[in-house]
């Protein structure tokens, strides 16, 4: 079983910056495929980012590609996700997630994680 804990959120103006960070702990990180999603009060949770195993790969949704960056250190356990010039419709909860598979592959469907942190709330303010 892989535990996850996330940090960084909080409440910022539009335009702002956040990062989040994830821990992980419990597995191997670097066996690890990542992402990111969010749940907006009364909507239902929705893929936000990815990135392989390895690294090397990554993927985003579209309302967020250009301002959002996700990354890993294997080495410290960690993911991050660095969110820059926020919108309020960015207002969310946020959660990491894991699950194994290949190096190469990034995994964007929710059913495809068995791992999931608490959640770290963002809100972006007008």
């Amino acid at each position: 079983q892989v535990q996850l804990v996330e940090s960084g959120g909080g409440l910022v103006q539009a335009g702002g910056s956040l990062r989040l960070s994830c821990a992980a702990s419990g597995r191997t990180f670097s066996s690890l495929a990542m992402g990111w999603f969010r749940q907006a009060p009364g909507k239902e949770r929705e893929f936000v980012s990815a990135i392989s195993r390895g690294g090397l790969r990554s993927s985003y949704v579209d309302s967020v590609k250009g301002r959002f960056t996700i990354s890993r250190d294997n080495a410290k356990n960690t993911l991050y996700l660095q969110m820059n010039s926020l919108r309020p419709e960015d207002t969310a909860v946020y959660y990491c997630a894991a699950t194994g598979g290949p190096s190469f592959s990034t995994y964007t469907g929710d059913y495809e994680y068995d791992n999931w942190g608490q959640g770290t709330q963002v809100t972006v303010s007008s």
